[in-house]
């Protein structure tokens, strides 16, 4: 005789003797996480149900009171009525034994011709698809803050850098805009990781599919999937999706990184470029006169758990046979983690942006006086006849003699010049102001004020795109 024991308890325990370990109970439940799964859960859930019933595999009153059951169900959940139980272990034997519990004999025909590995894979793509489409929706209000600071700064000259050394003159718009285009990338990506999500693999069962005539497109049309899976083993095991959505969020994380990087760098009295909103700074507990860009040193400091978590999965995945794994349950906690904290840290860095003060004088005269105007100068010799690499050189000579007299080449009397070359004339002055050094970078994705224009008229049509 099978004794009556704990095990009994399981939905999965009719083939077990022995009760579970208190501490395997624990260390095997994945409801703390996987109750974020709730809604999905349900909504897939109604779906089968409404189809079982259709198809004729349960009665259609048993399907009536399942899907009434459910909405029930998610209802109190919504409002926070529900206490999820970990001896349940999961998000999907909490809702079973709940529904059982309200409904009676009808609840247990839900899980007919269903695994909880086709379910869970159902639930996350599901949820990927949703989340997917949030950071599309914050990160396209995160862009719109950035063109509003470029609209503003098309004339604003600053220094533009490489290796962190002046090299030419461009515009603060130039530069947001450079932001705009990693962003507009970015919910690119999203968008692809929400279409690969886009699969049912509702049906596929354990790994080889089911015996009852399950309508699987049904299925996918009521929770608005626009294909189903092509392999019952490939459709419980695939978390590329995951992946997809994670690897997004990694490569966004590095741009709000990069960025948060220059603004910690801005904000410094080395700088003088921004000043950073106090909503957004804080003090020193010791040092009176400090402000830290503390929400921009937080957002890059978070850019690495983000990867950590990407690196996770890779490894997890990548030792794994045909079909489910448990190994698999691995996958929620670092998906949900990327997703949190970039939707927090897109948010704080809008506000940050939103509120900030930027310093347009400084950055034209950091612009001014660090030669960012040398290649121009070159650029002026070759327009006069003189092969460039030669121009080049004797431009190099014009800044070693400015730098030791500490000027600027236009500071330079027009007979000084001369002594480089001759080919210098009164319209160099010109030709060497920053105003003129932005103004003649008009090819597209150049600098100059109509340029630039034409870019932020091409990202918002480019964003009016994204829903």
């Amino acid at each position: 005789m099978r004794n009556e024991n704990r095990a009994s308890a399981k939905l999965w325990g009719g083939g077990f003797d022995r009760e579970t370990d208190a501490w395997m109970d624990d260390f095997h439940a994945s409801i703390r996480f996987d109750r974020r799964l709730y809604r999905q859960d349900i909504q897939g859930s109604i779906a089968h149900a409404t189809m079982l019933g259709e198809q004729g595999i349960i009665s259609a009153a048993d399907a009536r009171a399942i899907v009434d059951g459910l909405r029930g169900i998610l209802s109190d959940a919504d409002a926070g009525r529900i206490a999820w139980r970990v001896d349940a272990e999961d998000i999907h034997m909490n809702i079973e034994a709940l529904l059982t519990e309200r409904i009676g004999e009808a609840g247990k025909r839900l899980h007919t011709g269903r695994s909880r590995n086709d379910q869970i894979a159902l639930d996350t793509r599901m949820y990927v698809k949703d989340a997917c489409g949030s950071s599309i929706s914050r990160l396209k209000t995160l862009a719109e803050t950035m063109l509003s600071i470029a609209r503003r700064h098309t004339e604003s000259i600053m220094p533009g850098y490489t290796h962190l050394q002046r090299a030419q003159p461009v515009t603060l718009a130039h530069h947001m805009m450079a932001y705009v285009e990693m962003v507009l990338r970015d919910m690119e990506r999203f968008a692809r990781a929400r279409d690969a999500a886009d699969v049912s693999p509702l049906g596929s069962g354990a790994l080889a599919g089911t015996t009852y005539p399950l309508d699987r497109a049904r299925v996918a049309e009521l929770l608005g999937f626009s294909r189903i899976s092509a392999n019952s083993l490939d459709a419980v095991s695939d978390r590329d999706y995951v992946l997809d959505t994670m690897y997004a969020c990694s490569v966004c994380m590095m741009h709000l990184s990069r960025l948060c990087e220059e603004l910690a760098l801005w904000s410094s009295l080395e700088f003088r470029f921004i000043t950073i909103s106090d909503a957004y700074a804080t003090g020193s507990s010791m040092m009176p006169q400090k402000k830290n860009p503390d929400a921009a040193e937080l957002i890059r400091g978070k850019t690495g758990r983000v990867y950590g978590g990407l690196l996770s999965l890779l490894v997890t995945m990548k030792g794994l046979p045909l079909a489910y794994n448990k190994d698999m349950q691995e996958d929620k906690e670092p998906l949900f983690d990327a997703l949190d904290t970039l939707d927090n840290c897109a948010r704080i860095l809008e506000r940050m942006l939103a509120t900030a003060a930027f310093h347009t004088q400084r950055m034209a005269r950091r612009a001014s006086d660090g030669f960012t105007n040398a290649t121009d100068a070159a650029d002026y010799l070759a327009g006069k006849g003189m092969p460039f690499r030669e121009a080049h050189e004797v431009v190099g000579g014009i800044v070693r003699a400015c730098a030791s007299r500490e000027c600027g080449i236009t500071d330079l009397t027009l007979d000084e010049l001369r002594e480089f070359s001759q080919l210098f004339d009164e319209d160099a002055y010109e030709a060497l102001s920053m105003k003129s050094c932005v103004a003649r970078r008009n090819l597209p994705g150049g600098p100059a004020a109509e340029s630039v224009e034409a870019a932020m008229l091409e990202a918002v049509k480019r964003l009016a795109e994204f829903c």
